[in-house]
This record gives C-alpha cells, sequence and structure tokens, in this order.
C-alpha cells in the first residue's frame, strides 16, 4: 500500500489521472488492512468533496472560496495529525542514528501524505506555475551549497555534531521522508502558503512569511530548530520561485534531510553526561 502511495505522489505533477488511480486503489488497501479507519473514512469523503467543489470553480485566482479555507484548514490537521480516524504505520521508535544523536521516531504517514491531493483542489498551480529563475544560473550552486553550510553553522550553534550514519531502517527514511514527508510539507508550506501570500504581497514577502511559518511548524524542537528551520525554508522558497516546481523545491528538501541523517546528528545533538 505504501509503495501504491509512493507511485501515486511521485506522478502528480506528471499524469494526475494515474495519480489519482492510484490514490484510489490506496485508499482501498488502507480500509482493508485498517490503516483508514471509519471517522477517517467520512472526513476524507467530506474533504474530496470539497477539494472537487473547489477545483470546479472558475476564479481561483484570489482568496475568497469558503471551500478554500476548509481545505487549507484541514491540510494543516492533516500535518498536525488532528483528524481521527488515520493509523499511521510506526516504522522506527526511539531509535539513535548514533550515539551522539537524541531518539528518534518515526511513522509512514497517510494523513499527511495527502496534503497535495486536497490543496490542488483550491490551487491549481500548486505543482507547477511560471519560473522567475534568478538573473544569473551560478545561484542554483550557492543555494545548494548553502545547505551544507546551514548544517555547519547549526554544529558551530551546539544543536548539532557531525557524526556519519547508515542506519539499517535508511530505505523506509528515505521514502517517507521524500514521500509523506518532504513532498507534503511543500506542497502546504510553498506550493500553497507561499504561492498565496506571493500573489498578495509580492515574492519576498511570500518568501519570507512562509519560512517563518515554517519555521514556528518546528516549535516543538525549541527555538533554535525554528530560527534554522526558517533559514531551510529561505532555501526550499527560492528553490520553488526559481523552478516553478514543487518537484524542485521537494528535492532540494530531501537532500537537506538526507544530509543531516548521513553527517550529522540526527534529529539534533543530546548531550551524554560525565
Amino acid at each position: 500500500m505504501w509503495y501504491l502511495l509512493a507511485a501515486s505522489l511521485f506522478l502528480l505533477p506528471f499524469h494526475l489521472r494515474a495519480s489519482l488511480g492510484l490514490l484510489a486503489i490506496s485508499v482501498v488497501f488502507a480500509v482493508v488492512n485498517h490503516t483508514l479507519q471509519p471517522l477517517g473514512i467520512i472526513a476524507l469523503a467530506l474533504m474530496a468533496v470539497v477539494a472537487i467543489y473547489c477545483g470546479r470553480q472558475k476564479d481561483q485566482s484570489a482568496f475568497a472560496l469558503p471551500g478554500e479555507i476548509l481545505l487549507v484548514a484541514s491540510a494543516a490537521a492533516l500535518m498536525l495529525h488532528l483528524i481521527p480516524g488515520f493509523n499511521n504505520q510506526l516504522i522506527v521508535s526511539s531509535v539513535r542514528a548514533g550515539p551522539e544523536s537524541a531518539p528518534f521516531t518515526f511513522w509512514y504517514n497517510f494523513d499527511k501524505s495527502l496534503i497535495p491531493f486536497l490543496l490542488l483542489g483550491c490551487m491549481p498551480t500548486l505543482l507547477k506555475r511560471p519560473a522567475e529563475p534568478p538573473a544569473n544560473k551560478l545561484w542554483w550552486l550557492v543555494l545548494l551549497l548553502a545547505m551544507p553550510i546551514l548544517l555547519l553553522v547549526a554544529t558551530l550553534a551546539g544543536g548539532l555534531r557531525v557524526e556519519l550514519h547508515q542506519p539499517e531502517w535508511l530505505g523506509s527514511f528515505m521514502l517517507a521522508n521524500l514521500f509523506f514527508v518532504s513532498l507534503a510539507e511543500e506542497a502546504l508550506f510553498r506550493g500553497y502558503i507561499q504561492q498565496r501570500l506571493s500573489q498578495l504581497a509580492g515574492n519576498t514577502w511570500g518568501l519570507v512569511i512562509a519560512a517563518v511559518v515554517f519555521g514556528l511548524a518546528h516549535s516543538a524542537g525549541g527555538p533554535l530548530l525554528v530560527f534554522f528551520a526558517a533559514l531551510t525554508g529561505v532555501i526550499y522558497g527560492l528553490a520553488w520561485l526559481w523552478s516553478g516546481r514543487i518537484w524542485v523545491s521537494t528535492l532540494v528538501h530531501f537532500g537537506f534531510n538526507m544530509l543531516h541523517l548521513l553527517f550529522f546528528t540526527y534529529p539534533v545533538w543530546q548531550h551524554q553526561p560525565g
């Protein structure tokens, strides 16, 4: 089921009908294996109705549809796992990537993975919009180099330590992080929030505000994580703005997370007393 769901998300930017077909099959499997339970089925059906209704509206250029508010609120609730009826699969629990890394838990999240489908109903350009590339293509190299530099700065600030990893659950992490985390977060924070804010206030303010909101979404990890998450939000936001493609910012997001996991304490450094 999870591979079908990942395939559905992979095809979403390129072949909508095939993507939706695989999503429907994934939903059936999720019901059969109780990943999707009665309350979740009802919530998903209601969200689908609203998304279809919004998708059929002629004017989607302004934040004016009540259905859009419902979809965005639903996407935020899915992001925060607030909607009951989704029995996400636990993959690893309280494991350490390395001796200095803090305990780490992650799931395959069925609820969070639905966000791109949901927001596509109110933002037709969620996955693809006209690109606004930098004046010089070398800025792409600067953007990519900013990722390891930012991780090194976080190390100097005391949040991380250099620590090489190749955990046995690496493959599962890559699947979950690419499709069920990075793509979902990019659809919400860049594809929707940054794009809508850019329409209302311009690209610069859209980039900055979306990055700040992304940082605040990591507030459970403390002020230092909020600060650095906001900075990564700027990196992802520029990748989206310059390319006009959600899959580009998703790959940048995923690449940053992989650099973090493979070469630094993950998710943070946990000081060992003594």
